[in-house]
């Protein structure tokens, strides 16, 4: 954990020292535990509201931009005190329907401060939350996913910022019974009379009273690796817990001020809904829905609100991070805002260029005098979900972290890997009516089994960390006999292209050699092209692109010379992954069977003599 001290200092995160205590069993597994003490857990997910709302009113919760059709719209902004009452009266709302823990909510919209009020209004009145990625309405054609997650959670309220994105998908669904809420009021009940309620009756302090850590909250989806979502139980008591264990490694000092945040990560996945929704409330801090997007088109709203917003942490995905740092580096005005208070960078999703993390800190460093520490971490829907992350200043890009407190981590050696397993008050008690996966998902001791592997930096000291070494299941063998880690080649090779790819397929089984086939991060391809407005048609084939792929993958092999780390080739692919095809996971994992299997067409062109083209020899 050393820094070199040619270089300026990191600013101050208040993280407490690192530690972790390791027990190594005879069966070759390893126990990992963090001593540090869990802070103090909330008794229920209202509460940290209603303290706020008591403590410091007049603060934002909460602020989304208003919908305009020029440019960008003003601040939409919600107080504590505006939360507390607006929760209040949804859930009388939901208690007069005579709702309970036997008729969930579905949301079908993406993040709303409206979206937030339900989901609290929700669980204040007992009722689950089921937030429904909207892709399973807008984006799927056959909405088999949709109708699926509506038979099994059987919702007798569903709600939407609109009905207008939603009209195919509401016409596959059976809505007898089922009440439609819609904050534009185009269908069903208009939101306003929901938070126009007034709590009348004593039954909304009874159903507070009634709040306890067995309640289930939240019910999120998540496909694994194959199959029709399943639904997670998400009890209160998990995330709770789960909302003060990153907490419970950093030292608050008097004179803090509350965190602020820009965001856009979806709140029908766990990080987003979870991680930061609830942990910021919990905090009692600001968050600011982030509308943009790190997708063409849609990063423009992201950059203005980081012109007027100074975050004091910031989290985002790699490919997010390479739109912004060309920002940053020809907007010096922008780059002084980012920097004037922010306390930490996190990342997630794919491991950040070794690249990217140092133009950041050059910027970083010239702008605010100081370099920010970079995080990330690891978890699953199930794990409610961070259960690893970093909390430490540390130049290596591709940490998992170390355990944080209030949960034990096991090691156990499946195969060539170790299998990351965890026990502890945040993990899911199962699958909602799906007892088989139930029994599947957990070990003969309890614990949790992720399907990920991980291996320490150094065996020799773990407070260095570990590093994620690729799903369990998806290792495979070239005609050579060699084992190839796909999951870890993958990290390896998104982290080596600097953000040109946004995803990547590991190909290679009973070959010679191991193959890539790219999904191109679209906004950092067209600038490399120096053409915004190129088709992808034409971007996958464009020799600028090309070449900063070859360099890419060039430098990899460098430094991973063996036949089991070394890519010999690649080409880019003009479809994006699938959902409805199964090729893509709810939480974003690319499944490396099914799509290549579905792209096999694409595998034998990768390997054909001579290669064409497009095609990148490395």
């Amino acid at each position: 954990m050393n820094v070199q001290m040619t270089k300026p200092p990191f600013r101050k995160a208040n993280y407490v020292e690192p530690r972790v205590e390791v027990e190594h069993r005879a069966d070759g597994s390893i126990l990992l535990r963090n001593p540090h003490p869990l802070h103090e857990v909330p008794v229920n997910l209202i509460a940290p509201i209603r303290k706020w709302a008591a403590e410091a009113p007049d603060r934002v919760w909460l602020g989304k931009r208003k919908p305009t059709a020029q440019g960008f719209g003003e601040w939409d902004l919600l107080t504590y005190a505006d939360a507390e009452r607006k929760t209040n009266a949804i859930a009388q709302a939901l208690l007069d329907r005579g709702f309970d823990q036997s008729t969930p909510l579905m949301i079908l919209s993406g993040n709303s401060i409206e979206h937030a009020l339900m989901t609290y209004g929700a669980i204040l009145a007992g009722v689950p939350v089921a937030p429904v990625s909207p892709s399973y309405s807008t984006i799927s054609s056959d909405f088999e996913k949709l109708k699926y997650v509506f038979d099994l959670i059987e919702p007798k309220m569903i709600f939407m910022q609109e009905a207008a994105p939603f009209a195919r998908a509401l016409k596959a669904l059976p809505l007898d019974g089922v009440e439609l809420v819609t904050v534009d009021g185009s269908q069903g009940t208009p939101y306003a009379d929901l938070v126009a309620t007034a709590p009348g009756t004593t039954a909304v302090e009874e159903s507070y009273a009634r709040l306890g850590h067995d309640q289930v909250a939240k019910y999120l989806f998540t496909s694994g690796s194959t199959g029709m979502p399943k639904a997670v139980i998400m009890t209160s008591g998990m995330m709770c817990v789960n909302s003060v264990m990153p907490k419970s490694v950093t030292v608050v000092e008097e004179g803090d001020e509350p965190p602020v945040f820009l965001n856009w990560l979806p709140w029908n996945h766990c990080f987003g809904g979870n991680a930061i929704l609830n942990n910021l409330l919990v905090a009692g801090g600001t968050l600011y829905i982030d509308g943009g997007r790190p997708v063409p088109g849609g990063f423009a709203e992201t950059v203005q609100n980081l012109r007027e917003i100074a975050p004091t942490n910031y989290s985002n995905v790699p490919a997010a991070y390479t739109l912004l740092v060309e920002e940053l580096e020809k907007d010096e005005a922008l780059a002084h805002n980012f920097f004037s208070r922010l306390k930490t960078l996190a990342y997630g999703g794919a491991a950040l260029s070794q690249n990217l993390y140092e133009r950041i800190q050059e910027i970083a460093i010239r702008t605010a005098g100081e370099r920010i520490i970079f995080s990330s971490g690891y978890g699953a829907t199930e794990t409610a979900p961070t259960i690893m992350n970093v909390h430490w200043a540390t130049e290596r890009m591709g940490l998992i972290g170390l355990p944080l407190p209030g949960i034990e981590l096991k090691l156990a050696p499946v195969g060539r890997k170790m299998e990351v397993r965890v026990r502890g008050a945040c993990i899911t008690p199962g699958y909602y009516k799906n007892p088989e996966k139930t029994r599947e998902a957990y070990d003969e001791e309890g614990f949790y089994r992720l399907g990920d592997g991980a291996r320490f930096v150094d065996p020799e000291n773990p407070l260095e960390g570990l590093v994620f070494d690729g799903r369990v299941a998806e290792d495979f063998k070239l005609s050579t006999g060699t084992w190839v880690s796909a999951g870890k080649l993958r990290v390896d090779v998104l982290a080596a292209t600097g953000g040109l790819l946004q995803d990547a397929l590991v190909a290679g089984l009973d070959r010679a050699y191991i193959g890539v086939l790219g999904f191109p991060n679209i906004p950092a391809c067209r600038n490399v092209a120096g053409d915004q407005d190129l088709a992808i048609e034409d971007l996958v084939r464009h020799p600028a692109v090309l070449e900063r792929l070859a360099e890419g993958l060039r430098g990899h092999n460098k430094t991973n010379p063996g036949s089991s780390t070394r890519v010999e080739r690649a080409l880019l692919m003009v479809e994006p992954p699938s959902i409805d095809a199964g090729e893509l996971t709810d939480k974003g994992y690319i499944n490396q069977s099914v799509a290549l299997g579905r792209r096999a067409g694409l595998v034998e062109k990768l390997y054909t003599d001579p290669p064409g083209n497009d095609v990148v020899v490395a």
